[in-house]
């Protein structure tokens, strides 16, 4: 009984971690999804200043937990999600709606993917 105590001790660990990281991304990405649908009704309804605001809120969230992100998830990821906020801002900035509403629908997917990725799913363990 005494052998087996340490690698369960440790499976257990690592199963605690792995739960805890998942929902500390899921928190963060919904976060920062939630202030891109933000922006995206801002734009919706031409305030593209309130909308340029909202992307900079979830933008400034995502980039307190750039190291973090870059550490947990594959970085290529994590790069393209940072690509389309920089895409976003430039159509915001030249008030291209179209543009901006198909780049932030992918970033939200985006967002999306990298939750799940992290998440505690059969998939993700097999």
């Amino acid at each position: 009984m005494k052998t087996i105590f340490p690698p369960v001790l440790l499976l257990c660990a690592l199963l605690g971690f792995s739960m805890w990281n998942g929902a500390v991304i899921a928190r963060e990405t919904e976060a920062c999804s939630a202030a891109v649908e933000q922006a995206r009704t801002a734009a919706a309804s031409g305030d593209w200043s309130a909308a340029e605001n909202a992307l900079q809120q979830g933008y400034d969230r995502w980039r307190g937990r750039q190291t973090y992100l870059h550490i947990v998830e594959p970085h290529a990821a994590v790069e393209e999600a940072e690509a389309m906020f920089r895409r976003s801002f430039a159509f915001a900035a030249a008030r291209e709606d179209a543009e901006f509403r198909a780049e932030t629908a992918g970033l939200l997917a985006q967002l999306r993917v990298l939750a799940e990725m992290e998440s505690l799913r059969i998939g993700n363990i097999l």
